[in-house]
């Protein structure tokens, strides 16, 4: 064989093999118990996961609640939310060719955080604080560190997440003890927020509105109630920033159980819904209609013991929960939108978060 044709498919091979480990995806959990975050391979093409690291949060010593996660938008950086006095967001850089985590610094939080996001620059972290009954904003330097926040708001009892809209002009907050959704106008340039008009939209009474997703079509929005077991869906207003509801479905499984529900994550094709819910420790999932965002129940499968994070890889084809009693994972294959359970996997003690990141 000829030199040239030699070295040409030696490139040829290592630039297949560089593509390959870059489609790599990753999935993330975070352990409140443990203060960790449990890294975890997944094959795509057949959703087993292989361990590949647990990151510990360094100068963290006490548990908290719960481990709220955020990716940034370029998929360089990963932060938790430490939710014990210091009350801390933990940043890490991601290395895209192994999905491992290496610590960067510590940032100062304004509470205990339910919840942390980023804006979709990257450049600001948001927070919502359920026992401190608040927002904040918290500037991100350039070399993705989370520095001290810049603006905190109070709210009503219980902010419990806080989400910008895809084009980064908006906010939103669920404000579970005083059944609303706040509504804000964001400038990203200054890292501000300003009270919307209207400055919130009310849930019915004793709901609890607790998380919130957008459709990827940008028309629709959906909140899962913890106090009732519910998935209430919005039209979103792009232009005006607002919701307006059109539907309210229960996710509760026959019984009677008491609700407690938890997490709320859609599909990357926008195509299912799926909701947690803590008391019967099980996950409901929906079909999302394409032309006028309402939501059919196809079922509800068991999981973990109190399930409270959930996560979806990107290309829409596992769902992954932990529960925060059994300190374990199970992934799902999703069949025409229905839940096929395929295998277990140990995990950090108490987990309750994972984001699933895929570096194509």
């Amino acid at each position: 064989m000829k030199p040239f044709r030699t070295g040409f498919l030696a490139a040829v091979f290592a630039g297949a093999f560089i593509t390959a480990v870059q489609a790599d995806t990753f999935v993330y959990v975070g352990n409140a118990d443990s203060n960790d975050i449990h890294v975890l391979k997944l094959n795509t093409a057949n959703g087993d996961l292989s361990p590949v690291q647990v990151a510990a949060f360094p100068g963290i010593t006490k548990a908290g609640p719960s481990t709220p996660l955020a990716v940034s938008p370029d998929k360089k950086h990963l932060y938790a939310g430490v939710r014990s006095d210091p009350f801390t967001a933990v940043g890490f850089a991601i290395d895209s060719a192994t999905g491992r985590l290496q610590h960067t610094a510590n940032g100062p939080l304004a509470d205990s955080m339910a919840y942390i996001a980023t804006d979709r620059t990257g450049k600001h972290l948001f927070s919502a604080s359920f026992g401190g009954n608040k927002v904040a904003v918290n500037p991100i330097s350039p070399a993705g560190r989370v520095q001290a926040p810049k603006q905190v708001i109070a709210t009503g009892p219980n902010a419990h997440a806080i989400l910008p809209s895809k084009d980064n002009k908006y906010v939103f907050a669920t404000n579970m003890g005083s059944d609303a959704v706040l509504q804000f106008t964001f400038d990203a340039t200054a890292g501000t927020l300003f009270a919307n008009t209207p400055a919130a939209i009310d849930t019915p009474d004793k709901t609890g509105p607790r998380h919130l997703v957008f459709h990827p079509n940008n028309k629709y929005a959906y909140v899962i109630t913890e106090l009732s077991g519910d998935v209430i869906a919005y039209n979103y207003d792009a232009k005006a920033g607002t919701l307006k509801a059109f539907q309210t479905v229960s996710l509760m499984p026959p019984g009677g159980a008491k609700p407690w529900a938890a997490e709320l994550r859609i599909t990357a094709d926008g195509r299912y819904i799926y909701g947690t819910e803590r008391t019967t420790s099980t996950i409901t999932g929906f079909r999302v209609d394409a032309t006028s965002g309402k939501l059919t129940r196809i079922d509800t499968v068991p999981t973990q013991k109190q399930p409270r994070g959930m996560g979806i890889d990107p290309g829409s084809k596992y769902v992954f929960a932990v529960g925060e009693q059994s300190h374990a994972l199970t992934a799902y294959r999703i069949d025409g939108g229905k839940l096929v359970a395929l295998k277990e996997y140990p995990v950090g003690r108490k987990p309750n978060w994972i984001e699933v990141i895929d570096f194509r």
